[in-house]
């Protein structure tokens, strides 16, 4: 396993982390969950990601009571806040109130004291931008949280946090969880520069498109029973769950075959071609699987077999540019 520094800060994490979105607390059974997590940290994970909305907080559950076998000071532990966790109006979003409440209860169900890395699951335009990064600041400098970052922010929201919190002296936000991979660019064009300037890392989610990039689908219209395609996740493929995509990855093989490793594998590693991703968070329900994402952590792929892949998935990816 390589480690990469999570943008300009201090603190290093596998370059492969594993979350737990769709899957733990959710559709996999605690037991399977617990030996995915467990062979993750074998392997040399420390990067663990999950959210409170995950499953309605079951998620941050199971990942607690796995990661309690490790030694605390070995991971490098994230969940997320803003999306509803009650009926009442003060549920959701990114109020100091919600943000405070939120902590507690995620730290409760993670059996911890603080976590590493808690993330503004997205943008709340509904609370002043002051009112947010200050209750950030606030959890960091009560020792709850070490670090804060957020998921799905523009680059103008970034950056606005950002000098928001240098001109008052404030704990800044130190990382992006974008959605990322070689059928999805859309934060290429002026996401990453301004993370790129102002030092933030990116931990990037669905590098695998959803599970397309690894090959396993080929026709569209019939996708194999007991897939996301074929379930509930169906709806959030359809951008590009599409017989020219699969048709144009199934033409990636001789691809992953020349750099010697798996379709999975080189997708994994494109990500991770440029030092702008700091991690990419793969999900994971059986320690095979754990397995062959973890490799593509080691992987030295010639630029050229990139600059192909460009070639075949160009023309058929929905990556138009994307100017937020």
């Amino acid at each position: 396993m390589r480690y990469r520094n999570l943008g300009r800060w201090g603190v290093k994490i596998s370059a492969v982390g594993l979350g737990s979105w769709l899957t733990y607390g959710g559709s996999v059974e605690e037991d399977a969950a617990q030996a995915c997590i467990r062979r993750a940290y074998e392997q040399g994970v420390t990067f663990f990601d999950t959210a409170n909305v995950y499953a309605r907080g079951r998620s941050e559950e199971v990942v607690g009571r796995a990661i309690s076998a490790f030694p605390r000071t070995s991971i490098v532990l994230a969940t997320k806040v803003y999306f509803p966790m009650g009926a009442g109006p003060n549920d959701r979003g990114l109020s100091r109130k919600h943000i405070r409440e939120q902590i507690d209860l995620s730290l409760k169900r993670l059996q911890v004291d603080y976590v590493d890395l808690y993330q503004c699951h997205r943008y709340d335009t509904s609370v002043p931008l002051e009112e947010t990064v200050q209750a950030m600041n606030d959890l960091v400098r009560a020792g709850k949280v070490l670090y804060w970052g957020v998921s799905e922010w523009n680059a103008d929201q970034i950056a606005a946090a950002v000098n928001l919190a240098r001109a008052r002296g404030w704990a800044e936000p130190v990382s992006n969880q974008p959605q990322y991979s070689a059928l999805w660019r859309r934060v290429e064009p002026r996401v990453f520069p301004a993370c790129r300037s102002y030092g933030l890392g990116n931990v990037v989610w669905s590098p695998l498109a959803m599970g397309i990039l690894t090959g396993k689908y080929t026709d569209a219209s019939h996708p194999p029973q007991g897939t996301r395609a074929a379930g509930s996740a169906a709806e959030m493929m359809e951008d590009y769950f599409t017989q020219p995509v699969l048709d144009a990855v199934q033409r990636l093989k001789p691809l992953a075959e020349r750099a010697h490793c798996t379709l999975a594998q080189l997708a994994l590693a494109w990500c991770l071609r440029t030092d702008v991703v700091s991690s990419v968070i793969v999900g994971a329900t059986r320690p095979e699987q754990v397995d062959d994402n973890v490799a593509a952590a080691d992987l030295d792929v010639d630029p050229e077999i990139f600059r192909q892949m460009n070639d075949i998935l160009a023309p058929v990816a929905p990556f138009e540019p994307y100017t937020g």
